[in-house]
């Protein structure tokens, strides 16, 4: 049963974490002290609740809390061996749990337990952060706050941070929270509604002083060729650079990508100040952990050509990583963990917007929101000073910990097809809805192509939000929307890993019945819907030189000769064979081809629902309800094939394990005689 302390803590955490203004995406941490009974002594124990490491606050929720006694917390500061072993009080905090202590705490729980008030909250605003990191930020932390808020100088977070904010506190009665010089912000107060009232008041004081005295153009004069290009040519162009891109920021391991045109961006790149800026880097630990010290900026103007900007870009990222890798070597003692790589997590186009790069789209996402924020705290610093960032000695502090090292390595092993980008046709239903479903679970980003936009998009939904899945309406006998298709891919994922030709119909005559009509559908919609998709894939993935699957969903009819079905069964057989023809032609890429060879799957399936399981139901002479039982029957294993079981074999057949696996046809028919490859 969660407690009033308990509830407030996590209410007030959720209004504070799900505003932007007043703390980016799984930063800062909140707490409040309180007291229980402790169950084995009966007698009152005061607790701390503290958000625990690797939570957000917008979403925190009790099972997010760390739960430490106060009294054994406050101890530690008897047996602290000093700042330059602090690092070994994390491992001390499991020493005060309560219980079994909830979530693991983070860097910030001394902070949080030290300071003498009942409620604490720690954030990064964007406001907080422009003073923090103003060249004259105590000046100016003095005279816009007076006494209530009291500058702090840049110190790592940790537990001698703790200490310095403790004393402050008890040096200043009058004060509400402090500026952290380079960092963010901390408020208290005796009650819950009071801490988050003092942090609001902070924010929004700082905010209000920025706007009343800051320079109005703070990026310094435009540059009139960097200024944006229509909406419509800037994601062309930005999709245009995608795979180039994408690419480059995978040179160490495979990265998801992200892309924004937001006005603020554009607004930054289109101002004399952004190189400048830019090359400082930012300054929040919460920031440059995930954007990297500093950003890659492309140098052309806006109209510069696709060619000659993929050529500077190829260039710049050359340049970035020999300075990434100076910068290791510079600051790296014997100690610090190995380079984690040296390729940027955003790359800058004037004119276009930015791209952002992690691990999945999330990652990604909340980079390129980070370097947003990053952005404001630019202009906030330089209207009303100018930005002086902590030193890059101290970021190569925080951003090579050991304790940041050891938060990494617990992390859970990433899933088979984490990293990856897959396109599926024919995806809001039947077999393409189960192989999108079942390469979502994999970890793969997915997007759900389809004839009906409506559909595709409720299809993505069910997989998830948008840094999972998403829907495009795309008709796969016409090339433009393949091509838009692609692009909403590339603008949303940042490239293309995985590329599944399942769009198909089909229509069940006898040789003297079927039109010509009936012949050139089935043939536009799978022959060339499959050579046409399978050409604009096949594009990205050799510009992104990263490798990448194609797989055909053909039919055991390829290869089986049944009655009535002259159309479809040439047709599957004319995907078959661009199965082997694709592989030959794109093996020096690195791109696998395949293929896959079902019976006929009843359950589920738009086809069959659409007239064709009634038509076949007749060839063979039983109800149409029994279909799937029929088609069960005739196999070797007895066994009906279902969409899961198609979905099952595009997994494995992208996976590693079968890496060295290209020119393939994997039948999945339960064991159709006639249909053995030979």
């Amino acid at each position: 049963m969660t407690n009033e302390t308990v509830a407030a803590l996590i209410a007030r955490s959720n209004r504070l974490g799900s505003d932007p203004k007043n703390t980016n995406y799984a930063g800062g941490n909140t707490s409040a002290k309180g007291t229980e009974t402790d169950p084995v002594t009966g007698e009152p124990v005061e607790l701390l609740w503290v958000k625990g490491s690797g939570g957000d606050l917008g979403t925190l929720t009790e099972q997010g809390l760390a739960v430490l006694r106060l009294d054994r917390l406050r101890a530690l500061q008897n047996v602290y061996p000093g700042v330059e072993r602090e690092d070994e009080m994390v491992a001390a905090f499991d020493y005060t749990l309560h219980g079994k202590g909830g979530a693991a705490p983070s860097i910030d729980t001394a902070m949080h337990g030290l300071v003498d008030a009942a409620h604490v909250d720690h954030l990064h605003p964007d406001s907080g952060i422009a003073i923090a990191t103003a060249a004259d930020g105590e000046e100016l932390t003095k005279t816009i706050f007076g006494g209530r808020v009291v500058w702090v100088p840049w110190r790592r977070p940790g537990f001698q941070l703790g200490l310095d904010i403790a004393a402050i506190k008890q040096a200043n009665p009058d004060a509400i929270g402090t500026i952290l010089g380079g960092h963010g912000i901390t408020a208290w107060g005796d009650t819950s509604e009071e801490a988050e009232a003092n942090s609001l008041w902070l924010i929004q004081t700082a905010a209000d002083y920025i706007a009343e005295h800051g320079r109005p153009e703070p990026f310094g004069a435009r540059i009139p060729a960097n200024e944006p290009l229509d909406p419509a040519e800037r994601r062309a162009k930005a999709a245009a650079l995608a795979p180039t891109l994408r690419g480059l920021a995978s040179t160490d391991k495979p990265q998801v990508g992200s892309f924004t045109d937001a006005e603020v961006v554009l607004d930054f790149l289109a101002s004399e100040e952004h190189v400048r800026l830019g090359a400082l880097g930012t300054s929040c630990p919460d920031h440059f952990l995930r954007t990297k010290v500093k950003p890659l900026i492309l140098d052309l103007p806006a109209d510069a050509s696709i060619e000659d900007s993929i050529a500077r870009l190829t260039e710049l990222h050359e340049q970035y990583r020999a300075e990434y890798t100076a910068y290791y070597e510079k600051y790296a003692t014997p100690e610090s963990p190995a380079m984690r790589g040296a390729d940027p997590a955003i790359v800058l186009i004037p004119g276009v917007g930015m791209f952002s790069y992690g691990k999945d789209k999330q990652t990604a996402r909340v980079a390129g929101e980070f370097y947003i924020n990053a952005i404001n705290v630019m202009r906030g610093a330089e209207a009303i000073s100018s930005y002086a960032p902590i030193p890059e000695s101290e970021k190569f502090r925080i951003e090579y910990w050991a304790l940041e090292e050891a938060k990494l390595q617990r992390l859970p092993k990433p899933k088979s097809h984490a990293g990856r980008i897959a396109l599926v046709t024919g995806a809001a239903s039947g077999i393409g809805k189960a192989i999108a479903t079942r390469l979502a679970a994999e970890g793969a980003c997915v997007v759900i192509a389809d004839l009906d936009l409506g559909k595709a998009r409720a299809a993505a939904a069910q997989l998830g939000g948008t840094d999972v899945a998403i829907g495009v309406a795309a008709n796969v006998t016409s090339e433009s929307d393949i091509q838009a298709g692609i692009q909403e891919a590339l603008l949303q994922f940042g490239g293309l890993d995985l590329i599944v030709n399942n769009a198909g119909l089909s229509i069940s005559k006898p040789l003297l019945e079927t039109t010509e009509a009936d012949w050139d559908l089935q043939h536009d919609v799978m022959a060339k819907g499959s050579f046409l998709v399978s050409k604009a894939a096949a594009k990205v993935l050799i510009e992104q030189g990263l490798g990448g699957d194609i797989v055909y969903i053909s039919s055991k009819n390829s290869v089986f000769a049944g009655p009535n079905n002259i159309a479809y069964s040439a047709t599957k057989a004319d995907q078959a064979h661009q199965v082997r023809l694709l592989a030959a032609e794109l093996g020096d890429h690195g791109v696998k081809v395949n293929g896959i060879n079902p019976d006929g799957v009843v359950r589920g399936s738009g086809i069959f629902a659409g007239g064709w399981g009634a038509k076949r139901a007749a060839v063979y002479g039983v109800p149409e309800e029994e279909l799937g039982k029929y088609y069960a029957q005739r196999t070797l294993l007895k066994r009906e094939v279902l969409p899961e079981n198609v979905a099952n074999a595009v997994a494995v057949l992208t996976s590693a394990d079968l890496d060295h696996t290209t020119g393939l046809h994997i039948p999945v028919d339960a064991g159709v005689a006639a249909a053995f490859l030979r």
